[in-house]
């Protein structure tokens, strides 16, 4: 800037570290607050896992894939936790970063601060001394004026006053042109010595910017990694969980029921009608006689063809089996419940 004492070009650069430490503490906040999320959650999963039944009463390879589904579920949620420390050390690496910054950056200003307040004094003053000396020009010429004007119309006794008077100008006239030099060296020296303190400052604050710029792209980079590997580790898990899947044969985990829960390998026989008066008879006479063709006994009933005929048969009716129960008892535990 032309103006000597103005300091918008460094108010602008110091803005703009601000500006730069204002992000790197948003982004800092930023992962703390995803930290927490990735903590909240996984903490969920890891008592999902525990607390939450799924699939207990499974048997056999089933069972195993549920367990296996489980333990990865667990193993996931352990990794969020993991993951949200790892975010919390980021973190505070970006708060370290943020602080160091700030302490080199504050020796800088401070040397700034008191060059602007040292120059902008003595700026002041030179500006003073310059006042004072062209007061002192004018009141030299107003004396050599009275001087001559008056040459010829005082008295001796006054025009030895103007002399003096205009000597006096002239002494003080001296006196404030060598105090004017004197400050205008000065603020030369400082304006010299402000310039070069301003270089350096603009070079350390352009360095300090690259470093921000550098850091915090790769803080990014590496945030942005982090959550991949999640995201792989988490797939991974889930492979885990597809490959025991590979494994589930439903045929075993049938055959696994039938051999814990059998409770025979063949079917009830079939229930005979017996005719009560016959039986009476037989004991009676004491010989076991068969009843005459076609009398006292009735009709074996028809085998229903309807899925009611199951139950009926269940039921202790006179029916015989319907074909394909014998096989189907073989392998059911509980021939009563079959129909239903």
């Amino acid at each position: 800037n032309t103006d000597l004492i103005s300091t918008s070009g460094y108010d602008c650069i110091v803005q703009r570290t601000n500006e730069g430490r204002k992000s790197c503490k948003e982004f800092e906040d930023f992962l703390k607050d995803r930290a927490a999320i990735e903590e909240r959650y996984g903490k969920d999963l890891v008592s999902l896992s525990k607390k939450k039944p799924c699939g207990q009463t499974e048997l056999n390879t089933l069972k195993r894939a549920l367990d296996n589904f489980k333990m990865q579920v667990e193993n996931i949620g352990q990794s969020h936790i993991q993951l949200a420390q790892t975010l919390r050390e980021e973190a505070k690496k970006i708060e370290d970063f943020r602080e160091k910054q700030k302490f080199h950056r504050k020796k800088v200003e401070l040397i700034m601060d008191a060059i602007h307040k040292t120059r902008n004094l003595q700026f002041k003053k030179t500006l003073e001394a310059k006042r004072l000396y062209e007061q002192r020009c004018r009141d030299k010429d107003e004396a050599e004026q009275a001087v001559h004007r008056n040459a010829n119309l005082v008295t001796q006794k006054q025009q030895e006053k103007l002399f003096v008077k205009l000597a006096q100008t002239k002494t003080a006239l001296e006196d404030s042109d060598r105090v004017y030099q004197m400050n205008v060296a000065a603020v030369e020296k400082i304006r010299e010595e402000w310039q070069n303190e301003h270089i350096k400052a603009c070079e350390f604050f352009e360095s300090q910017e690259c470093e921000r710029i550098t850091y915090f792209r790769n803080a990014l980079w590496l945030h942005v990694n982090q959550l991949s590997q999640q995201c792989v580790k988490n797939d991974e898990c889930y492979e885990e969980v597809r490959k025991s899947l590979e494994m589930c044969s439903i045929e075993k985990d049938i055959q696994c029921f039938v051999n814990i829960h059998k409770t025979g390998t063949f079917p009830p026989t079939p229930v005979t009608y017996e005719n009560y008066y016959n039986t009476q008879k037989n004991s009676g006479s004491g010989r076991n006689q068969a009843p005459a063709s076609g009398m006292g006994r009735r009709p074996q009933l028809p085998v229903p063809s309807s899925g009611s005929g199951l139950a009926e048969a269940a039921a202790g009716h006179l029916c015989p089996a319907p074909p394909g129960l014998a096989e189907a008892c073989r392998v059911l535990p509980y021939q009563t419940n079959a129909t239903s």
